[in-house]
């Protein structure tokens, strides 16, 4: 897969007069400058990964360089970054506890070019022999691993004119929602699949306060052409929050190609940072913006208006009995 000849794409598209002034000054800085007061620059990495961990690894490498040397302070990866198996069952054979040279290696990474990383989904060891864990890593500039999250909802899926996929065949399901504290704001943690599953994001929003959501994905090509963009646009729109959606893109063997176009939306529901390729290797950059999100938030206060869940389990039970009372 080629890389982009220009990967790095500051792309910016206003939904609204909502801080137009502030963020096209933004907009015009030079891409080398660090990122300015009250925003964060971030990045949604885009790559082939293939079933060689040392080539994988070196992409990597390339790309957290030239997202350094942008002022990227946090960079995101997609599912499956160090490897992508072609055959059944390698996956598992490769995976390793998290303390093990493979995801110590992409600690070092972090360390030397000081870039938070998001990593994720990691073949994580699992509690046997015959499973793994798909792993979200978030690493720090000092290369410390700061959390983990492990992927709840697998892809057990006969896609539409495609293959079947049956991930929880050798995949354990995690059952921790994550979310952590960075000098990013609230980082909520997600894998993939989560995407189509909008309670995690709602929880991830409203109980834990999160800011910008990560989703590292492989989405296959049927899959992303149909609902990639759209679901990422709803989950930013209902949380009012920035998703970095970091994907895989192009052939990866014979028997499994991913949709890729990595991207940056803002809680307006904007892509706000994607790269000119759906399928090239590079990296879509933005700036967070935490002015707009207190912006949003405030001016259409959903978090204020919204109801909790007992409300609604009350008044579905309070249906039901109608129903049953009128037949």
């Amino acid at each position: 897969m080629p890389f982009c000849p220009h990967s790095v794409s500051l792309k910016w598209i206003e939904p609204t007069s909502i801080n137009y002034r502030l963020r096209t000054a933004r907009l015009r800085a030079n891409s080398g400058d660090l990122a300015m007061a009250n925003s964060v620059r971030v990045a949604a990495a885009q790559m082939t990964s293939v079933n060689d961990l040392a080539a994988n690894y070196a992409t990597c490498s390339r790309l957290i360089k030239e997202a350094a040397s942008v002022g990227v302070k946090l960079l995101c990866f997609p599912e499956n970054f160090s490897y992508v198996s072609a055959k059944d069952g390698d996956s598992v054979k490769i995976a390793e506890s998290l303390d093990g040279p493979i995801m110590q290696g992409y600690c070092s990474l972090a360390r030397e070019s000081k870039i938070w990383l998001s990593l994720g989904g990691f073949q994580e060891k699992g509690s046997d022999d015959a499973h793994l864990c798909n792993t979200h890593v978030l690493v720090d500039d000092a290369g410390n691993i700061r959390s983990k999250y492990r992927k709840i909802h697998l892809f057990d899926v006969d896609v539409p004119g495609g293959m079947v996929f049956k991930e929880s065949s050798f995949t354990e399901a995690g059952r921790d929602i994550v979310a952590v504290d960075s000098p990013f704001g609230c980082l909520g943690l997600t894998v993939c699949y989560d995407l189509r599953f909008p309670e995690l994001y709602q929880q991830l929003r409203f109980q834990h306060q999160a800011k910008i959501l990560l989703v590292p994905a492989a989405f296959t090509k049927i899959t992303g052409q149909a609902h990639w963009e759209t679901l990422l646009r709803a989950r930013a729109v209902e949380t009012q929050c920035y998703v970095v959606a970091a994907a895989q893109a192009g052939k990866h063997n014979q028997k499994r190609e991913s949709y890729g176009d990595s991207m940056i939306i803002d809680p307006w529901g904007q892509i706000v940072g994607r790269l000119p390729d759906r399928l090239c290797t590079g990296i879509a950059v933005a700036d967070i913006d935490f002015s707009l999100i207190e912006s949003v938030r405030t001016k259409m206060p959903i978090a204020e208006q919204r109801q909790p869940f007992e409300f609604w389990e009350a008044a579905s039970k309070s249906s039901l009995l109608k129903m049953a009372s009128s037949t």
